[in-house]
Formats: structure tokens, sequence, C-alpha cells
């Protein structure tokens, strides 16, 4: 009986992470923001199928009792498409927020926003970089 119970609460938790994952990608736009840019909305299928399967074999490598060992060049287009997904998650957030228009204006650098965010990007290449080749070795 205490099997069934904890699948019950397991599965209600995994649908509300779910479905709080899929509206926070609603509300910002991403994928269709993402279709927009590059022209190919005629390509809407593809993109779900990429976020489910994606996501299901996250969950899958995350709490599954495999190992997986790849190549130093697999794993070097695995963190890259990682810091893509990480990067859009967080340019489509400040641009739902319009954080970096706001702040320009309040400290009087409306002239200087494209400054400003290659300041931020250039700043967490070189963080990244750091952390990775002196800590992460």
């Amino acid at each position: 009986m205490t099997y069934v119970i904890e699948i019950i609460i397991g599965l209600g938790a995994g649908i509300a992470v779910g479905t709080g994952f899929v509206a926070f990608l609603t509300v910002l736009g991403i994928i269709p923001r993402l279709m927009q840019l590059s022209r190919s909305a005629s390509y809407i299928h593809w993109y779900e199928a990429a976020v489910i399967l994606g996501t299901v074999a996250g969950i899958y490598l995350s709490f599954g009792d495999i190992t997986v060992t790849f190549p130093n060049v697999l794993l070097a287009f695995w963190g890259l498409f990682h810091g893509v997904f990480i990067g859009m998650l967080a340019a489509a957030l400040t641009e739902v927020l319009n954080v970096f228009p706001l702040i320009t204006k309040r400290i009087g650098m409306d002239d200087q926003l494209m400054i400003l965010l290659m300041a931020i990007v250039l700043g967490k290449i070189s963080g990244s970089l750091f952390h990775w080749l002196i800590f992460v070795k």
C-alpha cells in the first residue's frame, strides 16, 4: 500500500513540476521567439518533439541508474547545447521583464545598452572559463 501512495505522490509531483516547466517556457515564449527568428514556423512539430524528448532524456539521465561516458569532443558539444539553452532561457527572461532597458534608463546609460550587454556576456564567459579551467581541472 505504501508503494501505491509513493507512486501517486511521485506522479503528482512530477506532473506539477512538468506543468510549471512548460508554463515557464510558454510565458517566456522561447520556442515561438526561436521559430520567429529562424523563420522556421513550419517545423513546430519538430520543436515540440525536441522539447519533449530532451525533457524525458534529461529525467532519465538524472534519475536513472546508468552511467554514461562520452569522448571529450562529444562532452564539449553537450556543454555547448546546455549553455545555449540556459543562455536563451536567461535572455528570454530578461526580455520579458525588460530588465536591461530599465537598468540603463535608471542609471543614465541609455546610449550604452549594447556596451552593458557585451560586458555581461564577456563577464559570464570569462567567469565560466576561469571556473572550469582553474577549479574543475
